[in-house]
C-alpha cells in the first residue's frame, strides 16, 4: 500500500512534564460540541467522516524503501497486538467511526486505554479501550481525570524513562495540528464558527417568523370604546375589551399553530359608522423573504469549507452515478484516509512501539500501525465495478443486476435476448454502434429460405475467420446465449442478409 506522505506527529501519550510548558487553547472547542448538538449540517458532515473511517481496516505492517507498507505476517508480535486493538475486527471500527466527529469537530481526541483484569486472582485480562472528547479529559494535579461511564478515572503521568506498568491505564492525545501552532488542534469546524453564528441567528430569525401570528402581520387599528358583546354568564352592560381579546387569540395561536385562532378571522360586531375606521398597518420586510435565501447561502458556505466535497453535504441530486461515485472517491481521498492516518500514527508511535520497546521485540522499530480502505471503496464503486467485470465474463446476469439495484424480475425475456443480440451484431458488422435503433423488424420468421439454414453452430463457427468467431462468442457471452439460442440469432442475421441482398 502507498503511503501518500510521511504523516507529521499529532499524538502525546499523556506525561505532566510534557504539557506543564504550554497548554493548548481548547477554548473554541466547546463551542465546536454545542454546534454539534443544535446543527443537524455539523452533525451530519461529522458522522459521515466517522461512518466511513468505520469501514477502514487496521493491521500491522513495515515500511518499504519506495513508500509503500507491506504488511507482516499474522504470526508476528505486532499483529498479534494490533489484532488485539478493541478486542477486535468489531471494536477496530466501532473505535474509528467514533473517533471521526472527534476529528472533524474540535480536531482532537483521546483514547483511553483501561487494563481488564480479572476480580479473583488481579491477573490482566486484556483491555478496555475508549474514545473521549477534550470535555471528558481534565489535568487534576499531577495526573489526568478522564470522565468514563459518569466515573472519574485518574490516570497517572507515563513516564517514558521507566517500564511502563502493565495494570495502569493509559491516555494518547490526538490531534489535527494547527498549522500556526503545532500544539493545538485544527479542524473544519474551527474555521466556521462565525458562519455557524450567523447560521443560529438566521435559524432563529426564521423560527421567529414562522411562530408570528399578530405581531408579526403588522398593528390592526380599531376606533377608541370599540368592543365586543357580553359573554354568557357575564353581568349585563359588561363587554369584553377588544384588545384584551387580540392577545388572547394571539397567545393561543403561538401555542397551538395548528389552532383555529392561528388562521380564521376574528369576527368583531360594530356600530355602522365604524366601518371603515378599522385599518390594519403592516410592517412587512423585505428580510422576511431574504432570511431562508441567506440560510442557504450560510450553508452552501459551510458546505465548501468542510474537507469533503460540498456535494456530499449539499445532495448529490444534480449528478449521475458515475460522477456521484467521483465525489466518494475524492471524499475517500482528501477526508477519510488522512484521518486514518492521523489515527493509525497516533496508535504507532504512542502504543504499538513502545509495548513491542518493552518486550524488547527487534522490530520495535520498524513495526506501524496502518490502515487500507479496500472495502470503502469497493462498496463506492461497486455497480461500476460489476459492469466491468461483467463485460468480461467474469460475474453472471444474476450479479450484475443485484450490484445494480435491479432483480430477476427485471431480466430480458428469451425474445429480447435474440433480438438484441442480432440487432448489436448487426451493429457491429455495418459499423454502427451496438444498440442503436433500426428499421427492420425484430420478430423472428416462422420459416427460413433453405440457404438460410444453419443447423450447427459450432460447424459454422469453424468456417469463420478470428473475428466473426470472437464477435459470436461476445454475442454469446454479453447476452447470456446457448446454443440453441445462438442458432436462432444466426438464423436472424442470415435472414437479414439476404433482405438487405
Amino acid at each position: 500500500m502507498k503511503v501518500a506522505r510521511e504523516l507529521v506527529a499529532a499524538a502525546q501519550r499523556w506525561t505532566q512534564r510534557r504539557f506543564r510548558a504550554a497548554q493548548p487553547d481548547q477554548s473554541w472547542q466547546h463551542r465546536a460540541w454545542s454546534y454539534y448538538d443544535t446543527t443537524p449540517e455539523v452533525r451530519f458532515a461529522s458522522k459521515w467522516i466517522g461512518n466511513a473511517m468505520g469501514k477502514g481496516r487496521l493491521f500491522a505492517g513495515v515500511r518499504d524503501d519506495d513508500g509503500t507498507v507491506k504488511p507482516l505476517p499474522d504470526s508476528h508480535r505486532a499483529s498479534e497486538l494490533v489484532a488485539s486493538i478493541a478486542g477486535g475486527p468489531a471494536g477496530q471500527s466501532q473505535l474509528l467511526a467514533a473517533f471521526g466527529p472527534h476529528l472533524v469537530v474540535a480536531g482532537e481526541g483521546w483514547i483511553i486505554i483501561r487494563p481488564t483484569e480479572d476480580a479473583r486472582t488481579g491477573q490482566r485480562t486484556g483491555e478496555d479501550w475508549r474514545v473521549l472528547s477534550v470535555l471528558e479529559v481534565t489535568s487534576k494535579g499531577q495526573d489526568l481525570e478522564a470522565e468514563i461511564d459518569g466515573e472519574p478515572v485518574p490516570i497517572p503521568p507515563h513516564d517514558p524513562s521507566k517500564p511502563a506498568d502493565p495494570l495502569a491505564p493509559a491516555a494518547i492525545r490526538v490531534w489535527d495540528p494547527h498549522p500556526r501552532r503545532h500544539i493545538e488542534a485544527d479542524s473544519p469546524i474551527r474555521s466556521s464558527l462565525g458562519l455557524l453564528e450567523e447560521l443560529r441567528l438566521l435559524n432563529a430569525a426564521v423560527a421567529s417568523i414562522a411562530r408570528s401570528r399578530l405581531t408579526g402581520r403588522g398593528v390592526l387599528l380599531v376606533p377608541h370604546g370599540t368592543r365586543f358583546p357580553s359573554k354568557p354568564g357575564v353581568l349585563d352592560g359588561e363587554e369584553d375589551d377588544l384588545i384584551d381579546v387580540f392577545m388572547q387569540v394571539a397567545e393561543t395561536a403561538y401555542k397551538d399553530p395548528e389552532s383555529a385562532a392561528a388562521a380564521v378571522p376574528i369576527i368583531l360586531e360594530v356600530p355602522a359608522d365604524a366601518i371603515g375606521k378599522i385599518e390594519r398597518v403592516t410592517f412587512e420586510s423585505d428580510f422576511d423573504d431574504l432570511a431562508a435565501k441567506l440560510r442557504e447561502e450560510t450553508i452552501r458556505r459551510f458546505a465548501t469549507g468542510l474537507d469533503t466535497p460540498a456535494e456530499i453535504l449539499l445532495g448529490t441530486g444534480e449528478v449521475n452515478h458515475w460522477s456521484g461515485w467521483q465525489l466518494k472517491e475524492e471524499a475517500i481521498t482528501l477526508a477519510v484516509e488522512p484521518r486514518l492516518g492521523t489515527l493509525a500514527d497516533a496508535l504507532t508511535t504512542q502504543w504499538l512501539r513502545p509495548t513491542l520497546e518493552d518486550e524488547s521485540h527487534p522490530d520495535a522499530e520498524q513495526a506501524l500501525v496502518w490502515y487500507e480502505t479496500s472495502l470503502l471503496r469497493i462498496r463506492a464503486n461497486r455497480p461500476q465495478t460489476a459492469l466491468e467485470v461483467h463485460d468480461r465474463g467474469v460475474i453472471s446476469d444474476q450479479a450484475l443486476r443485484r450490484e445494480t439495484g435491479f432483480d430477476d424480475d427485471d431480466a430480458p425475456t428469451l425474445e429480447e435476448k435474440q433480438a438484441r443480440a442480432a440487432r448489436d451484431a448487426r451493429d457491429e458488422s455495418i459499423g454502427r454502434e451496438p444498440g442503436l435503433p433500426v428499421d427492420e423488424t425484430e420478430n423472428m420468421p416462422d420459416t427460413l429460405p433453405a440457404a438460410a439454414a444453419v443447423h450447427d453452430p459450432a460447424g459454422t463457427l469453424a468456417h469463420m475467420d478470428g473475428r466473426g468467431r470472437d464477435l459470436v462468442e461476445q454475442m454469446k457471452r454479453r447476452h447470456g446465449l446457448n446454443d440453441d439460442e445462438l442458432r436462432d440469432v444466426l438464423y436472424g442475421l442470415v435472414l437479414l442478409h439476404s433482405k438487405e441482398t
